[in-house]
C-alpha cells in the first residue's frame, strides 16, 4: 500500500473544535470521505484533497459500508494521505470499527484521531457537568438504534444502571423511549435535556423531565440530537409551563 489512512474525529459540528492534529492532517490529504454532518469549514482545511461524500443520517438514503471501505483501500493504494473525516469522535458511534478491520486485514497503515465527541459538547452548552461529586460517579453513552439482524439492544438497562445517561440518534424514538424507560421504572419526573447543533450557531437547548421528553423533542430540527437523562440536570430544569411556551413559538 503506498500511503496511510487518517481516521479523524471532526468534533461535534464548530469547527475550531476540530484537535489541532485534525487540521495538521486535513491540510497534507490528497483525499478525504468525509459524513454528512461535517462543517464546512472544517471540510475545508483539506483545501488540496479531493472530496467525496460518504455520509449516513437515520432514515436516509446511505452510503453502504462496504462501499466505503472499498473506498479507502483503493484510496491508500494511489495516495500517501487518506482521510476519513467522521462526525464527533470517530470511535464513539462511527462505526469504525468496520474500517479498522478492513484496513488491518489488508495490511493498511493506520491512524485513528479522536474528536470532541456530542456528549460532552451537549453538557458544554448546559453547562452542566456529566460527573459531579456525590451525585454522579458513572456515565454512559448509548443508542436506541440497532442494524436488522443485529443482537438485541438493550439500552435502557444501561441507563437505568447509570447517574448520568447520554443517548446518541434518538430523539425521533421519543414516545418509545419514555414508554420503555418508564416501564421499566424510571420516573418521569427524572431531569432531561435535549440539544440540537451542539457548538454551533443554531443550537438549541431545552430541559425538563421524562415525562416531557416528547415535546422536546418537537423544538428539534433536522440536526443532530443528544439527550442526556440524570440528577446532575435538576438544577438547571425548565419547568412545564415554559415548555410549552417555547412549542407555541416553534
Amino acid at each position: 500500500m503506498k500511503g496511510r489512512v487518517y481516521l479523524i474525529g471532526a468534533g461535534p459540528g464548530a469547527p475550531d473544535l476540530a484537535t489541532l492534529r485534525a487540521a495538521e492532517v486535513l491540510r497534507r490529504a490528497d483525499v478525504v470521505f468525509y459524513d454528512s454532518l461535517v462543517h464546512p469549514d472544517t471540510l475545508a482545511l483539506a483545501s488540496r484533497a479531493e472530496k467525496f461524500a460518504v455520509g449516513k443520517r437515520s432514515g436516509r438514503r446511505s452510503t453502504a459500508q462496504q462501499f466505503i471501505n472499498k473506498r479507502l483501500l483503493d484510496a491508500v493504494r494511489r495516495h500517501d494521505v487518506v482521510v476519513r473525516l467522521k462526525g464527533g469522535d470517530p470511535l464513539l458511534f462511527g462505526r469504525a470499527q468496520e474500517e479498522i478491520d478492513a484496513l488491518r486485514r489488508a495490511g493498511v497503515d493506520f491512524e485513528i484521531v479522536p474528536g470532541v465527541t456530542a456528549a460532552t459538547a451537549a453538557a458544554a452548552e448546559l453547562g452542566v457537568s456529566l460527573t459531579r461529586r456525590g451525585l454522579s460517579r458513572h456515565v454512559v453513552f448509548v443508542t436506541p438504534r440497532a442494524a436488522k439482524g443485529e443482537r438485541a439492544n438493550d439500552w435502557a438497562a444501561a441507563v437505568l444502571a447509570a447517574d448520568t445517561a447520554v443517548l446518541y440518534m434518538g430523539a425521533g424514538l421519543a414516545q418509545s423511549i419514555v414508554a420503555d424507560l418508564v416501564a421499566r421504572g424510571m420516573p418521569g419526573d427524572t431531569p432531561v435535556a435535549l440539544v440540537e447543533n451542539a457548538s454551533l450557531p443554531g443550537r438549541v437547548a431545552v430541559v425538563g423531565t421524562l415525562s416531557d421528553l416528547p415535546e422536546l423533542a418537537r423544538l428539534s430540527g433536522d440536526g443532530p440530537v443528544t439527550v442526556l437523562f440524570g440528577e446532575v440536570l435538576k438544577e438547571s430544569a425548565a419547568t412545564s409551563d415554559e415548555i410549552q411556551a417555547l412549542l407555541k413559538q416553534a
